[in-house]
Parts: C-alpha cells; sequence; structure tokens
C-alpha cells in the first residue's frame, strides 16, 4: 500500500499470524480494513531466510505443532506448499554415544513422571510454579528444566502449572518444506497492509479511535491490537485512556526466550539425516542439535530461558560460538573445522517482539482470557498470548485473529440490528 489511509473500519495492529488472520476472516465483509506493520516485511516472529546457498532456516518458528488440529496445515496444502510428516528430532534419533540409550530412557521416565505430578496437582485447580513438582535429588531436575526452556521460553519456577496444562499437545509436529514464515509471509500476501508503519498510541477516548503511527495518523471504527505481550507490558504502545486491565494480564504473560542458531556442515553426507545431539548434560545451560534438518548441510541449535538471554547479552556469535564449543565436546575437536555459522536469532534483543513467545507466571493463567476481553466494542485483542488452548504457536496466533475479526463483525452487526429497530 503506498500511502496510509486518514479513515478505515477496521484497523489490525501487528502483521504477524493473528494480524493476517484477522485480516483474512474480515476480507468480503465490506469493512474497509489495514494491517499497520512496523517492520519491513510480514510473518513478525515467523521468518524464514535463506541462511546459505544449500540452507533456508526458519529464524522464528518452524514447527506446525499439534498438526491435527493446526489451521495452517490446510492453509499450506491450499497455498501448494510441501508438509513434511517426519517424526521431529527430539524423539528416538540420538547422535552418537553422548546420550546411552538407557540413560536416554531414565531420563524420559523422570520427565513423564513430572509431568503427571504437575497434571494431578493442576486438576484440583491451584495455581503453583512447576519447579514445585520437581522429585527432591532427582538427577535429571536440570535437564527436565532445560526441556522447560525449550517449551516453555523459561524455567519451571516462572510456569504456571494450570498454564501448563491447559495448552493442548496432539503430539503430531510437522514442518514446511520451505519455510514456516515462508508460508505465513504468502498466506498475508493478499491482505492489505501498510509495511513500516509502527503504532505509538491508540487513542480511544473519542467517538472514533484515533491511531498515530510513524507515518502519521488514521482514526477506526474499531481496532484489533495484535502486538506481542512484552510491547504492551513495556508500553511501546500506549493506551489513552490507559488499559490497566490490559497492561496488568501482558505483564501476567511476558515472552520467554528461546533462539536458534544454524551452522554449516562440511562433508555432511558423513552425518544422519535428521539426526538429534543431546548430552546426558546434568545442568540447565544447555543446547539441543538438530543434524541435517530435510537433508540441509547443516546443523541447528536451540536454547531457551535464562541461558538464551545471557548468550544474547554476550552478543553477535554466541550462539554459534556456544555450539561449536558443545558440539566438539561431545563429538571431539576435529568437528570444529566442519563448522562454519550461518545466521541465529537474537528475538529478546529484538525491538519489535522483545522475547519469543508468552508463558503464564505462577497465578496468572486466567490472564489470557483477561488480555482477550474486548473493550467498549471497540478494541479487540489477538495474539498466541490470547489463545486458551494454542498460546506459543503460530496457529493459536492465527486463530486468535479470527476470533477478534468475528468479535467485530458480530459487534457490528449487533449495533447495525439495534439502529434498525430504534
Amino acid at each position: 500500500m503506498s500511502s496510509l489511509p486518514s479513515s478505515v473500519d477496521v484497523a489490525i495492529v501487528g502483521a504477524g499470524a493473528a494480524g493476517l488472520g484477522a485480516a483474512h476472516a474480515l476480507d468480503g465483509s465490506g469493512l474497509s480494513v489495514i494491517v499497520l506493520e512496523a517492520r519491513d516485511r510480514l510473518g513478525g516472529r515467523a521468518w524464514t531466510v535463506q541462511a546459505s546457498p544449500e540452507v533456508i532456516f526458519d529464524v522464528g518458528c518452524g514447527w506446525l505443532h499439534s498438526a491435527d488440529k493446526n489451521s495452517f496445515v490446510p492453509i499450506a496444502r491450499q497455498l501448494n506448499f510441501e508438509i513434511n510428516t517426519d517424526l521431529p528430532p527430539w524423539s528416538d534419533r540420538a547422535f552418537g554415544d553422548v546420550f546411552p540409550e538407557a540413560e536416554r530412557k531414565d531420563f524420559v521416565r523422570a520427565l513423564d513422571a513430572f509431568y503427571e505430578r504437575i497434571w494431578g496437582a493442576a486438576k484440583k485447580g491451584a495455581d503453583a510454579p512447576a519447579a514445585d513438582y520437581l522429585e527432591l535429588g532427582n538427577r535429571w531436575n536440570p535437564m527436565i528444566d532445560a526441556v522447560s526452556t525449550y517449551v516453555n521460553g523459561c524455567e519451571l519456577d516462572q510456569v504456571s502449572i494450570l498454564d501448563f496444562e491447559a495448552y493442548e499437545d496432539t503430539y503430531f509436529n510437522w514442518r514446511v518444506r520451505a519455510g514456516f514464515g515462508t508460508l505465513i509471509a504468502a498466506y498475508g500476501a493478499p491482505c492489505p497492509i501498510a509495511l513500516n508503519c509502527n503504532v505509538t498510541l491508540v487513542d480511544h477516548s473519542g467517538k472514533r479511535i484515533r491511531l498515530e503511527t510513524s507515518q502519521g495518523s488514521l482514526e477506526a471504527e474499531a481496532t484489533i491490537i495484535t502486538v506481542p505481550t512484552n510491547l504492551i507490558a513495556d508500553e511501546a504502545i500506549r493506551f489513552f485512556p490507559a488499559l490497566l486491565a490490559k497492561l496488568d494480564a501482558a505483564r501476567g504473560l511476558p515472552l520467554g526466550v528461546d533462539d536458534k542458531v544454524t551452522l554449516a556442515l562440511e562433508n555432511a553426507e558423513a552425518f544422519p539425516i535428521e539426526g538429534n545431539l543431546r548430552g546426558a548434560t546434568m545442568r540447565t545451560a544447555m543446547g539441543t542439535y538438530h543434524i541435517r534438518p530435510f537433508g540441509q548441510p547443516c546443523i541447528d541449535g536451540f536454547f531457551g530461558g535464562r541461558f538464551a538471554r545471557e548468550l544474547e547479552d554476550a552478543g553477535d556469535g554466541a550462539f554459534a560460538a556456544q555450539s561449536i564449543d558443545e558440539i566438539a565436546g561431545f563429538l571431539g575437536n576435529d568437528i570444529r573445522r566442519k563448522l562454519r555459522p550461518l545466521r541465529e536469532s537474537r528475538w529478546a534483543h529484538d525491538p519489535l517482539a522483545r522475547g519469543s513467545y508468552s508463558h503464564a507466571l505462577p497465578g496468572h493463567a486466567g490472564d489470557r482470557a483477561v488480555l482477550a476481553a474486548p473493550v467498549d466494542g471497540r478494541l479487540f485483542f489477538a495474539g498466541e498470548a490470547t489463545s486458551p488452548n494454542f498460546f506459543s504457536t503460530a496457529h493459536g496466533a492465527r486463530d486468535s485473529g479470527e476470533r477478534a475479526a468475528k468479535e467485530v463483525l458480530d459487534t457490528i452487526n449487533q449495533r447495525g440490528k439495534l439502529a434498525s429497530e430504534s
């Protein structure tokens, strides 16, 4: 879109999966719609790059979680994207002997028992930190905590057991061969979007909502906010009058930190396709590694929680350096000359994300519903943090955008009905 309109029926703030889901749901409604995006691209925390001529890399989300219920699966098929349904590398594809099978089985038993304790406690209805349900003295506790950093973006002391129990995981995890970010960008391509348009103020004090942006101001009858919770919590976007309940809810649903790195792998044919590399390392500050995803000549590393934040703070290249050191510790120093840094993420340092995906702090599982609730029939909220069961996922975000768009339409239709009856 070449210029910003001065007035629309519906303004959508954010062109990530939620904003695009809302825009699609409003298509054909007869309403004028614009999606305002601060970045110079679509997708938000979904972003695919060509890391090298041989390697496609999802800098952000990469998995179609709960694929049998994932709304992006039919979208991918409709858009003729190839879906890979192979088992994920974190199943039984261990490479080397750094995590022997007997040890892996013992760890899985400890992890499953931990989950059972959490689920049992959550059914009683009282919230608590998930860390309270670690078995005292269990040698696998640091690695169980490490798994939480991958799943939740934070350690277990920051995880609500009620929120943990609410997440719906069907254990089908698929991928998009061209990249999840590529799929979401294609999904959003038909939508009316203003890029490089940073919204700083949402003034809902008047009859119409006024939005101040880096490209000027516009007015809207209704606005759908889809930005990450950390931007709301930090008041990067201000609301006037202030929405204290939304601020509190956003602060109860902070974005954890998960980051990825990809390393070029020389002589890749000597390594298994879709292999998993993880040591029996009794510490939470550890990475997990995916060898030759899609058969590509690379190794992807994944880091989460406080350790990922520390590596981000250490600057560019820290993830690659940590990965090479850790992989060399597993496979020997000769591997160093075969590895070369290609690309890494730093989502907590991204000013338009400030983290990776949301988790509910203990005592704040109910904040998802609070954040999702409309305000005065004019302000609506979407994003993965508002999803009751698929939070932290791109499809949860997309579905929430569709839900918010339907709320807008229902409100407008109800107003029209009341007007016709008066």
